[in-house]
């Protein structure tokens, strides 16, 4: 059996959903949300001696051959709990709970969750690619207002953040793009010191690129961000869905390198960016170790979802 680790609004997990049907492999989904309603259990003589019963379905630790963690939601406390005490350390007891499952599971895992963490540190990120050959656009990570604005005067750069890109603010949450940063004077002082950002030279594009590494596979897509105002810094922003994407070849030596930096950092996955110039040569932003590619396959048909789980069978010894 494969356990799929996620939360209840998790899209991408139904496209795996739907491969592992198709292949007939049984699999069970742990939508976290969901675990004060279920019953568990762990035993101290073995690592793979626990189970959890949910909604009529049990899996047990011996059963599982391989699991993927995608994006686990916090355990959802029952609304009968009204004292905000109680309910935090109901919480927290169920947030104990998996990461114990978590460890128990550690050589089933297609990317360990404790990997992925590591993966995230964008800093290393820039040591590990520029180590491996990557070009990387000239970077600072400070909150020196005095740096950043002598690096702005002298280049246009772009402003990201470290790790955090969701805000929220009264309740109302908001994603920090990618970001130009014009012409900067005393006032902005108090602002940019307030945490590091990342600080890059701005690398001219001709349009972003947008790898995607399962295994010993490559998927590489060109997004044409440049054709729309609002996407030409950062082609998240405004959520274009008329936004061009199409299949890329890579270079056979970028290739190579995009999989040597996910086994390097110990992944069987990465969500690679890049940026190509209009002199065509291509430049590392970062790696997301647990991106999203449901959207990719949608647009393009390049066959992500069957790769993992091409990945997930060869963990988990199946016959294909």
């Amino acid at each position: 059996m494969i356990l799929l680790v996620t939360n209840k609004r998790d899209i991408t997990m139904d496209y795996i959903v739907v491969e592992l049907k198709k292949r007939g492999i049984k699999y069970f989904r742990l939508n976290t949300e969901d675990l004060p309603r279920s019953y568990c259990s762990m035993s101290d003589s073995s690592f793979m001696d626990w189970s959890i019963s949910i909604n009529g379905n049990t899996i047990k630790g011996i059963d599982v051959k391989a699991a993927y963690f995608r994006r686990p939601g916090n355990p959802e406390v029952p609304a009968s709990i009204t004292d905000p005490g109680i309910a935090d350390y109901i919480q927290g007891e169920w947030n104990s709970f998996l990461k114990s499952l978590y460890s128990r599971l550690d050589s089933f895992w297609f990317c360990s969750p404790t990997n992925i963490i590591l993966a995230e540190d964008k800093p290393k990120q820039l040591v590990v690619a520029k180590r491996l050959g990557f070009n990387i656009p000239e970077s600072t990570i400070t909150n020196s207002f005095e740096e950043i604005k002598s690096c702005s005067n002298s280049f246009q750069m772009i402003a990201k953040p470290l790790r955090q890109a969701l805000f929220i603010n009264n309740d109302a949450e908001s994603i920090i793009f990618t970001n130009r940063l014009g012409q900067l004077d005393e006032t902005d002082s108090s602002s940019l010191s307030l945490v590091p950002i990342i600080v890059q030279h701005e690398i001219i594009k001709k349009f972003d690129v947008r790898v995607t590494v399962v295994g010993k596979r490559v998927f590489s897509v060109a997004i044409y961000s440049q054709s729309h105002k609002e996407t030409e810094v950062d082609w998240r922003k405004g959520s274009r869905i008329d936004l061009k994407h199409k299949p890329l070849e890579l270079p056979t030596s970028l290739s190579s390198k995009c999989i040597d930096l996910v086994e390097s950092l110990n992944l069987r996955f990465g969500a690679i960016d890049f940026i190509c110039d209009e002199d065509d040569v291509f430049w590392f932003l970062e790696i997301n170790p647990n991106g999203q590619w449901a959207w990719i396959e949608n647009q393009t048909g390049l066959p992500i979802a069957s790769s993992i789980v091409d990945e997930l069978m060869r963990i988990g010894r199946y016959e294909f």
